[in-house]
Parts: C-alpha cells; structure tokens; sequence
C-alpha cells in the first residue's frame, strides 16, 4: 500500500514537472504548485481508481490522466486571470 502511494506521488511529480515544461510561453503558476497539483491529482486518480476496484495498471493510468487534467485545469485557470476578472488591476493612470 505504502509503495503503490509513492509511486502516484512520483508519477503526479514527473506529471506537473513534464506539464511546466511542455508549455510554451511564461507560465501563470510556479513549478512547485504544478508539482504539487500533479501529485494531489495523481494521488486522487489511485484513491478513485482503488475504490472502484481496478487493477495497479488502470488506477496508475487514471492516476496519470487525472493529474494531467488537474494541471491543466489549474494552468488554463490561472492563464485567464485566476480571480475572474477581479482584483487589483493597473488602469494605466499610475492608480490602481
């Protein structure tokens, strides 16, 4: 069991680590918040994956696929703002 958690945290590393590298541009979040994304994501895959009784080969693809999404979702969301629009914003008359 302890074993099988190591590995989703090491596959939800290499995960966030592989997503911070693949995009192109200036990236809104730090790798360490990719990293840990990653890792929760993958971690939640195997949890979900486990509870529904699927063997270590489908929950380390649905660990792979969920932190894939979680990163994703998490860089697409901070890529567009990350509060929605508001928040202090720089108007172009030296106030804020």
């Amino acid at each position: 069991m302890l074993a099988t958690i190591l590995w989703f945290i090491l596959v939800g590393a290499v995960i966030g680590a592989v997503a911070r590298l693949i995009v192109p541009g200036r990236n809104p979040i730090g790798i360490l918040l990719t990293v840990l994304v990653g890792i929760a994501g993958a971690l939640l895959g195997g949890v979900v994956a486990d509870a529904l009784g699927a063997g270590t080969l489908v929950a380390l693809v649905f660990a792979v696929i969920i932190a894939a999404l979680g990163v994703a979702a998490l860089t697409a969301f901070q890529a567009r703002g990350g509060s929605g629009g508001r928040g202090w914003r720089r108007t172009g008359r030296g106030t804020y």
